[in-house]
């Protein structure tokens, strides 16, 4: 495995940096990818004996930009900038953070925009699960010479990739804590899943997949996928005391105006439009259907055994879309765990990345 732009001392933390792996990648559901990279960012100094990392996973629309200000590639602040940094919870004094972008991903990784042959893999992307996602991850660690991580750490489609790690390679895992996530996709998160798959291959710009040299590509398809989920990320009480019935500054719904609500989801919609690969949304989420730490292991209680790793479970307790039974489920399972931490918050599944201190207690608890 070829290392480019590496982490060196004196490297600005931050920076973007890959990973390249030559020859053929195989993939779980009998796909290969002829070549592998793995964008990645790190904050922190790896100690002498490499003992001091710790691996944050994203969620679905997330990226490797953790903490740090706005940089270019990268429209906003780091995703968690208030648990990342010297004496934060994760303390980039003490600790080497390492945060890659995702396997199917569009911020620098091997995905659906991707070169091959010369233009981009497209439609032809072969199908991608959270277990392939892990053993590129094995990969990069491979190459930094990391054999243990001190602790794995991820929310929502970032949790599956954690808790997989703990169960796939669970001699390679010292502590992991697992967010607003799952042991397997239910049929609720599938079906909310479905309408926005169908959104975006039924927009007249998707051309099956292969619009990156057309004048437009899906994202009409990609924002009204987008409108859903994020109804999905947030709690009902929320929405009803933030927004009400309230009208859209001066537009009147009775005469083509927008209430508040919907401009709220218009704003999102657009947002992720203008950074965002409908082809990697389609990849990631269906990566998270098929998600399932049981499969082909005897179940998931038996799967959930195999894990030695110290471990924190935390669910929200407004979460409609990871609902707290889940992470007992997998709490329940795990040799040692204590009962789930509960992240009690008025904001829904977003609470993992809003509730900062309550989040940063739990780090602190897996960490101390």
């Amino acid at each position: 495995m070829t290392v480019t732009g590496a982490w060196r001392v004196g490297d600005p933390p931050g920076r973007r940096q890959f990973v390249t792996r030559p020859g053929a990648f195989a993939l779980e559901a009998g796909g290969v990818l002829p070549e592998l990279t793995i964008a990645y960012e790190t904050w922190g100094t790896l100690d002498s004996d490499a003992s001091n990392a710790v691996l944050v996973e994203h969620a679905l629309t997330g990226d490797s930009h953790a903490a740090g200000p706005r940089v270019p590639g990268h429209p906003s602040a780091g995703w968690w900038d208030g648990l990342i940094g010297p004496g934060k919870a994760l303390d980039t004094g003490e600790f080497f953070v390492v945060v890659p972008n995702v396997l199917g991903g569009c911020q620098g990784s091997t995905g659906p925009s991707s070169d091959l042959d010369g233009k981009p893999w497209g439609s032809r992307f072969p199908v991608v699960t959270v277990r392939d996602q892990v053993a590129s991850e094995a990969l990069l660690a491979d190459a930094l010479g990391i054999d243990r991580w001190a602790a794995v750490v991820g929310g929502s489609m970032g949790g599956m990739r954690a808790l997989e790690w703990a169960v796939t390679l669970p001699e390679r895992v010292a502590s992991v804590l697992v967010l607003a996530s799952t042991a397997r996709a239910s049929a609720e998160q599938i079906a909310w899943a479905a309408p926005q798959l169908h959104a975006i291959r039924s927009d007249p710009h998707f051309h099956g997949g292969d619009y990156y040299s057309a004048p437009a590509g899906p994202h009409a398809g990609l924002g009204i996928a987008r409108r859903i989920a994020h109804v999905t990320y947030r709690s009902e009480p929320e929405l009803a005391q933030r927004f009400g019935r309230a009208y859209q500054g001066d537009e009147d719904p009775l005469r083509g105006g927008r209430f508040a609500v919907e401009s709220y989801l218009d704003h999102h919609a657009d947002k992720l439009a203008g950074r965002f690969d409908a082809n990697s949304y389609l990849v990631l989420t269906e990566s998270m259907n098929t998600h399932d730490v049981g499969r082909d292991r005897g179940g998931v209680a038996a799967a959930l055994g195999r894990v030695t790793a110290r471990s924190v479970i935390g669910g929200v307790d407004s979460d409609r879309l990871y609902p707290l039974y889940q992470s007992a489920e997998i709490a329940a399972g795990i040799p040692g765990a204590p009962e789930p931490s509960v992240v009690s918050s008025p904001y829904g599944h977003d609470s993992f990345l809003i509730e900062t201190g309550q989040i940063a207690a739990l780090v602190k608890a897996l960490l101390g």
